[in-house]
């Protein structure tokens, strides 16, 4: 079990990746989001998540070169959107974020969502950036195990991770598990259930017993289950608050309990029914 917010997951091609990163979805504000991921270096990060869609990622380039840490010692995340893709499409969608986060190589490149006839020649383009080394490592968001299963039958790379929607309302278990089969890491978005989940009843007593936050109590839950979480804020005190995950243990009977909040409920949209 990792020990500190230096804890990384070897993927499968032996690229490291840090359990806990800093998603900064929805983070318009230029200032403000500049400043959280400065907050966030200060305070150990050391992965943060962007994406096209997102238009922050010159912000994020910008924040990351005035924090003083070095590039190397950092990880960073971004994503081809659905109207990038395809081959052709994706190539110059890459050359467009790499000159927006005015970096020479990205840590991971993702597809963002599994677009109909379009994300195995995405894919394509992907393997592709991989072989030239300018990203250290591909993966793909919000794929069901059908595309999974679609996109390993027409490629020479398999994903190292899957970023989906994952928390104790959504606990995807057998997704989970065909990707624990397949060596391709869990990487969850919106962890806490963009914070739906912070008076659930069971939680807070949960959080009671060990003097944590129900947040922590969901965060932790992820970790024991060797997830890799990019939660999202920028305040300061729940930057820190969100790092604040190594001091304490849930016990069997409280994943157990966690596990059984499940009902199947998506906050988000659901990947074979998007409107692409």
């Amino acid at each position: 079990m990792i020990k500190n917010l230096k804890g990384v997951k070897t993927l499968h091609n032996g690229v490291n990746m840090p359990y806990v990163g800093l998603g900064v979805y929805q983070m318009t504000e230029e200032e403000e989001t500049a400043a959280a991921i400065k907050i966030a270096i200060e305070h150990g990060y050391r992965s943060i998540d962007t994406a096209h869609i997102y238009g922050n990622e010159q912000t994020v380039g910008r924040a990351v070169k005035e924090s003083g840490v070095p590039r190397e010692e950092l990880f960073i995340t971004t994503k081809v959107w659905n109207t990038n893709q395809g081959y052709d499409e994706t190539m110059k969608a890459f050359e467009q974020s790499m000159k927006k986060l005015d970096m020479d190589y990205l840590d991971l490149y993702l597809v963002h969502w599994a677009v109909k006839d379009k994300y195995k020649e995405t894919w394509r383009a992907l393997e592709r950036l991989y072989d030239e080394k300018v990203v250290k490592a591909i993966g793909v968001c919000n794929f069901q195990i059908h595309h999974l299963e679609d996109l390993a039958a027409n490629s020479n790379e398999k994903p190292v991770v899957n970023q989906v929607e994952l928390h104790p309302r959504l606990t995807q278990e057998t997704l989970r598990e065909y990707c624990q089969q397949h060596e391709i890491a869990i990487e969850a978005w919106s962890p806490i259930a963009r914070g739906r989940l912070l008076e659930e009843p069971s939680l807070k007593h949960i959080a009671d017993k060990h003097g944590k936050t129900t947040a922590q109590v969901i965060l932790r839950w992820h970790l024991q289950n060797g997830h890799i979480i990019i939660p999202k804020s920028v305040h300061e005190e729940r930057i820190r608050e969100n790092t604040d995950l190594f001091d304490f243990e849930l016990s069997m009977s409280d994943m157990n309990d966690i596990n059984a909040l499940n009902m199947n409920e998506r906050f988000g949209p659901d990947p074979d029914n998007f409107n692409f």
